[in-house]
């Protein structure tokens, strides 16, 4: 199935797309996607300038709408595209929000777009986060009789939350509901404690405009990137219309289309499985996901698959091609057994033609870069073990401080500990009690979301680096194979950062080129459009751009790993490296070493879990998933994907 944009026509007679009941359009990357959103909206106002008339536009706030704004910025900035004639009326605002606040809604948006373009000041509408309570009412009345008096939105934009939440219409709201103010459901709570430095810091109100409101406008675009959006984006496009997930409401607009990223729509059945819903051409990729996707439907191992079983699940084409089911199922069965290697680092001495790595050179120099301090130790910290024990030249490059993810009470608990040694060796008890009544007052002082200040940013970093550095001692590491990198982008204080540049490139390519690696490792996240995992991961292929062509650079090989809350899928998994019960406990000890993100991390996500919780889990379900698929049986297993330069 092609990933080219399919025409409303198209889509509409494909039997592809029949289970899906609103309009959908894959794009292979959420820029691609972006631009075309911007495009779209640029069209409607040119269209309404030469009509002489207003176009209404609803905004969304949020990561997702970035780069639709960067777009048209651009558009206005180097093809003259004038907002003078456009409304605009945003979704939703947190309450109560100071509007001069870093998580307010006004300041994103005049950041994100209306700062960069000629659209008039009394054109912008956003809810009022500083209402009293007993004047929200009357505003949001007025608020729905500004839109009718523009004549009603002629484009909608919006994202959607994992809980199916468009706006911040959270399940439950009604199909008919107007602007009014909503509790905030803890899921959205969760996923907005990142930009509020904590979940406890997140207002648990917001005003929003409702989904009657939304359902009004002429036409709505809802985006979404990244496959943490994948599954609630296939529940809201072909499951039935439910309170549940808001956004299926969406299926009895006569206008809507869902925009999507390869990975965003990764969950819909003609991406997912294709072969259930018509005929399609079989490669070796879909091949092997659609043996998986047989073999853990009917929860059998590969080598029991039968004709029958091929058969009756859209997939007999595949028996006439390969003649007997046992040709296909030992064929899988084989690239499984073949990417499953002890040896991360090659196995010197042996016949390397079907192990993921090579032989040779059996002493190989490695770095794996960490975005964080300790996303080495807990995505691939048994991998890390397996390289240092088998005697290869290990580096860690440490991407970022990871300074925003320490709690103020560890910076308050080193600080005093740096005054106790100082008064007992030294001397200098005035200048140390100075430092430690300035970070006292510092922290004292700083605002729920506020950034530190920079001794208190320092601090942290400092903490960060120890943890990081007592873990590669625990390893087995020399402390001058151990990288900090502190990548410029990363350094703001904010969850916000700066865009990658040539400074980030140049310190990966400095480290690359001083040491000539073998094998890279990188966090592989390649579906977060706007994290740190995934800009550190460009600044690296950016690098590597650079340097393929050095001699060295044609023998190093880049392999992926995931981070603590996703795993690669096994059909995509080329190096799947077993941990034996011992190793697993070495590995659990490595995270533990740091210590700032034990117990309760600042940012934890969506998963109460623990990050050694986290990444024991995911390890033992793919050991898991290979075993019932008919393989060895083991205690854990970290898998890597190859990425080829």
């Amino acid at each position: 199935m092609s990933n080219k944009v399919l025409t409303k026509e198209k889509w509409e007679a494909s039997p592809f797309t029949k289970k899906e009941k609103i309009h959908t359009q894959l794009y292979e990357t959420s820029f691609s996607a972006s631009t075309a959103i911007a495009v779209e909206i640029a069209d409607m106002i040119r269209e309404k300038q030469s009509l002489d008339e207003f176009c209404v536009l609803g905004l969304a706030t949020g990561s997702s709408p970035k780069s639709v704004y960067k777009e048209l910025i651009r558009l206005h900035k180097e093809e003259g595209l004038s907002f003078e004639n456009v409304i605009t009326f945003n979704l939703d605002e947190y309450y109560p929000m100071n509007p001069n606040a870093l998580q307010s809604y006004v300041k994103f948006m005049h950041e994100q777009l209306f700062d960069h373009i000629d659209i008039k000041s009394e054109n912008i509408h956003i809810p009022e986060g500083t209402l009293s309570k007993t004047a929200v009412v009357d505003f949001c009345f007025s608020y729905e009789e500004k839109i009718d008096n523009y004549g009603g939105l002629d484009i909608q934009i919006l994202g959607i939350g994992r809980t199916g939440h468009i706006g911040f219409n959270e399940p439950g709201s009604s199909s008919q509901s107007m602007t009014r103010l909503v509790n905030l459901d803890s899921i959205t709570r969760m996923d907005a404690a990142s930009d509020f430095f904590g979940e406890e810091n997140v207002p648990i109100k917001a005003i929003t405009t409702g989904v009657g409101t939304i359902m009004k406008a002429r036409r709505i675009i809802i985006m979404a990137w990244g496959e943490t959006k994948a599954g609630i984006v296939a529940q809201a496009i072909e499951n039935s219309p439910s309170d549940n997930v808001p956004a299926s409401y969406l299926q009895f607009h006569p206008s809507t289309s869902f925009i999507l990223d390869a990975a965003a729509g990764s969950e819909l059945s003609r991406k997912k499985i294709p072969w259930t819903l018509g005929v399609i051409d079989w490669n070796p990729e879909l091949t092997k996901r659609a043996v998986i996707w047989l073999c853990e439907t009917l929860t059998k191992p590969i080598l029991k698959l039968t004709a029958r079983d091929y058969g009756d699940h859209g997939m007999g084409d595949l028996i006439i091609e390969n003649d007997t089911a046992y040709n296909i199922n030992i064929k899988i069965f084989n690239e499984l057994q073949h990417t499953i290697t002890g040896w991360p680092g090659g196995k010197p001495d042996v016949d390397d033609t079907y192990r993921p790595e090579r032989a040779l050179p059996a002493k190989k120099k490695v770095i794996i870069f960490s975005p964080h301090p300790d996303d080495d130790v807990i995505s691939m910290g048994g991998t890390f073990l397996r390289l240092v024990d088998q005697g290869h030249e290990v580096h860690v490059a440490y991407q970022t401080s990871g300074n925003i993810a320490v709690f103020d009470e560890e910076v308050v608990r080193f600080a005093d500990f740096y005054v106790d040694l100082k008064n007992n060796y030294e001397d200098q008890p005035a200048k140390t009690n100075s430092l430690y009544k300035k970070v006292l007052q510092a922290i004292s002082d700083k605002k729920s979301g506020e950034i530190d200040t920079d001794i208190v940013q320092n601090i942290k970093s400092l903490i960060r680096r120890g943890e990081a550095k007592a873990a590669c001692r625990y390893v087995g590491i020399p402390d001058e194979h151990v990288h900090f990198l502190d990548m410029p982008f990363y350094e703001t204080g904010a969850i916000e950062k700066k865009p990658i540049g040539d400074a980030d490139i140049e310190i990966i390519t400095e480290l690359i080129t001083a040491i000539k690696p073998d094998q890279i490792y990188a966090a592989g996240d390649l579906s977060d459009p706007h994290g740190t995992h995934r800009v550190c991961l460009d600044a690296i292929f950016k690098s590597i751009e650079s340097l393929k062509k050095s001699s060295f650079m044609r023998n190093c090989w880049l392999w992926l790993y995931r981070g603590a809350w996703q795993e690669w899928s096994v059909e995509e998994i080329e190096m799947a490296v077993p941990l034996s019960p011992s190793e697993v406990l070495r590995k659990k000890k490595a995270i533990f070493k740091h210590q700032s993100q034990k117990d309760t991390a600042v940012f934890p996500g969506s998963d109460e879990r623990e990050f050694w919780q986290r990444a024991a889990d995911r390890n033992q379900e793919t050991a898991k998933r290979y075993h019932q698929l008919g393989l060895a049986e083991y205690e854990a297993i970290e898998a890597f994907k190859r990425y080829y330069f």
